[in-house]
């Protein structure tokens, strides 16, 4: 990446694997959490796709198979963990990240055991959130 894309606050983010733009969906009911992560993300070089509807996440990821999911998990609709589950059944190579408020160690332990390959409390510093983002696009 000679010209600097992937370069993020010192983080030198590898974007592509195998010479693809990696797929990255956010699923949040917070517009500005969606706002601010993608913001972090598409100076990376991610594909990026923002939802706030998990069905309608869960039928893009039908379609698409992103490659990492960023899952919150209090949304009115309906809960991160039941999203995993589904998601798990339509695209089983999708790695789940959760990013939530809910610090609860029950639904972390829940979520991890489910197959999440990292959990994350909202607030947690870019320099642990990315490395965790390109750990799971780097996955095969």
């Amino acid at each position: 990446m000679a010209d600097g894309l992937g370069k993020l606050k010192g983080l030198n983010l590898v974007a592509t694997h195998s010479k693809q733009i990696l797929a990255v969906c956010l699923l949040d009911d917070d517009p500005s959490v969606l706002k601010s992560t993608s913001r972090l993300l598409d100076p990376a070089g991610w594909d990026v796709q923002s939802f706030t509807d998990p069905m309608a996440f869960l039928e893009h990821a039908r379609v698409h198979h992103p490659r990492v999911a960023v899952i919150d998990i209090l949304m009115p609709a309906m809960n991160g963990l039941e999203v995993q589950t589904r998601l798990r059944s339509i695209s089983p190579s999708t790695q789940v990240i959760i990013l939530t408020s809910k610090d609860d160690p029950s639904v972390r332990e829940t979520a991890m055991t489910e197959g999440a390959c990292a959990f994350f409390v909202k607030g947690v510093d870019n320099r642990e959130l990315l490395p965790g983002i390109e750990s799971a696009g780097a996955e095969t």
